[in-house]
C-alpha cells in the first residue's frame, strides 16, 4: 500500500498542507496512519475521499455539511457522485444563462428589468436535497449519538469485523443464498450493524443489500474480502431473508 506525506498530497492536489491538516482536526478527512515520527500519511482510499470533498466544495457545501454526508451511515460514493454531476450540469447551465444575459446586454444594450436569470432556486432545492438524502433518518441520528462514546480504533475494529463475515459469506460462494448457513450470517450481518451503528431494520439491510450489489467502492471492499461475487451472493442472501422475516 503507497502511503504519501501530506505535503506530497498538497502537490498532487494543490490542496495546502494547513487545510488538509484543517480537514483532520475537524474528523473530516483523516490520515490513513501516522509516521514514526508523527507525521500524517495518506493513502489511495484518503485521496478518494479527498476527491469527494473537493467536489462538494466547488458546488459550494459547507464543511459541516460534508462532513455529515460523509459519515452518514447510508453514504453512497456512487450515488454522490451521480448528484455532484446533475449539480455541476446544473451549475453549467445557470452560467450559460448568466453569460448569454451579459453578452445581450453589451452587443444589444437593452436595459432589462427581468432578472430571472440570477435566480438559483433550483439549484438550492436541489442541494439541499442532496444533502437530505444522507443523514436525514432516525438511523442517521441514532448513529450520530452512538458515535460520540466511539473511538477511532473502536470502529475500525467494528468494520473489520463485519468485513470477516463478508469474508465467511464468500466461502459459501456457489451455495444456495437461501441456504441456512448463508442465511445465519446474514443474521449475523445485520445484528452487527445494530450492536454497532444503528437499528438496522429489515428495510434498511434491504438497501444495503442492494447496494453491495450496486458495483463501486462497496462492491469492491466486499468481493475484496469474500473473493469475486460475494458482494452480488451477499444481496441476494439479504432479499431472502427480508423476504422471510
Amino acid at each position: 500500500m503507497k502511503l504519501r506525506t501530506v505535503r506530497e498530497v498538497s502537490v498532487l492536489t494543490g490542496v495546502s498542507v494547513r487545510t488538509l491538516q484543517y480537514y483532520d482536526r475537524i474528523g473530516l478527512l483523516r490520515p490513513a496512519a501516522h509516521s514514526d515520527a508523527g507525521y500524517r500519511l495518506y493513502d489511495e482510499e484518503s485521496l478518494m475521499r479527498l476527491r469527494e470533498i473537493l467536489l462538494f466544495r466547488e458546488l459550494e457545501f459547507p464543511l459541516s455539511d460534508i462532513r455529515e454526508m460523509l459519515a452518514a451511515p447510508d453514504y453512497s460514493r456512487q450515488k454522490a457522485l451521480e448528484m455532484q454531476i446533475t449539480l455541476l450540469e446544473m451549475r453549467r447551465t445557470h452560467l450559460e444563462n448568466l453569460i448569454a444575459f451579459a453578452r445581450n446586454l453589451q452587443t444589444i444594450g437593452v436595459d432589462s428589468m427581468d432578472f430571472t436569470v440570477f435566480d438559483k432556486t433550483k439549484l438550492e432545492e436541489y442541494a439541499a436535497k442532496a444533502k437530505a438524502s444522507f443523514g436525514d433518518t432516525d438511523a442517521y441520528r441514532e448513529y450520530e449519538t452512538r458515535q460520540k462514546g466511539r473511538t477511532d480504533e473502536e470502529n475500525r475494529t467494528a468494520a473489520s469485523e463485519m468485513m470477516a463475515i463478508f469474508t465467511e459469506m464468500g466461502r459459501l460462494r456457489g451455495c444456495d443464498p437461501a441456504c441456512a448457513e448463508m442465511q445465519a450470517l446474514v443474521r449475523r450481518l445485520r445484528d452487527h450493524i445494530t450492536g454497532n451503528w444503528y437499528t438496522c431494520t429489515n428495510e434498511i439491510l434491504s438497501g444495503l443489500g442492494q447496494a453491495y450489489a450496486a458495483g463501486g467502492e462497496m462492491t469492491e471492499n466486499i468481493d475484496r474480502a469474500g473473493g469475486e461475487g460475494t458482494a452480488v451472493l451477499a444481496a441476494k442472501a439479504i432479499e431472502v431473508f427480508c423476504a422471510q422475516e
